[in-house]
């Protein structure tokens, strides 16, 4: 058997298998690597949303390969509940989806920020010092995004919103001083 052919009857099992089935086929997807990305993708875009959370858990297990693909199909597509789920998947990749994430954030691409938003703010403490150094951006518009979402994060992002707002008043107080 081919590993094309294990990774379409894995799909099928994660489309209409017993909880177990889909469980182990997501699981053995994971490990299919690079060559499971765009048949898992493929899946999350015609599936139920049921398929689509086994179907990102194999994504988040794959890792930083699926994050180039899982955006660029957020950008193609226009099904909320698939940009959702991708979202997630990149939430669960963590670290490695930071700075794309980042760049949706920077460009302002109306269609997927605020997935990429949500995921930011999901992967947490590793986003915090990207989403400050767009707070320097010359862009109002892109340092305001930027703290909007370190406050959106809750602790994790407010103490260093805060501590950068200090820091940032106390350089234009002694700027305006000389």
């Amino acid at each position: 058997m081919t590993d094309e052919t294990r990774i379409d009857d894995l799909i099928a099992d994660l489309r209409r298998g017993p909880l177990e089935v889909r469980r182990a086929a997501a699981a053995e997807l994971g490990t299919q690597g690079e060559a499971a990305i765009e048949p898992l993708i493929a899946a999350m875009l015609t599936g139920d949303n049921d398929l689509r959370w086994y179907a990102a858990r194999a994504l988040v297990q794959i890792g930083e390969g699926t994050v180039g693909p899982l955006l660029a199909a957020m950008r193609t597509e226009e099904d909320r509940d698939f940009r959702r789920y991708a979202a997630a998947a990149l939430t669960g990749i963590g670290d490695a989806a930071v700075e794309p994430l980042i760049g949706v954030i920077e460009s302002a691409d109306p269609d997927i920020q605020p997935f990429a938003a949500m995921a930011l703010c999901g992967i947490g403490e590793a986003a915090v010092g990207p989403l400050l150094r767009l707070m320097k951006s010359p862009d109002p518009k892109t340092q305001e995004r930027a703290a909007l979402l370190l406050w959106k994060m809750g602790e994790v992002g407010a103490g260093p919103l805060t501590e950068a707002l200090e820091t940032g008043k106390r350089a234009e107080r002694s700027t305006n001083n000389k």
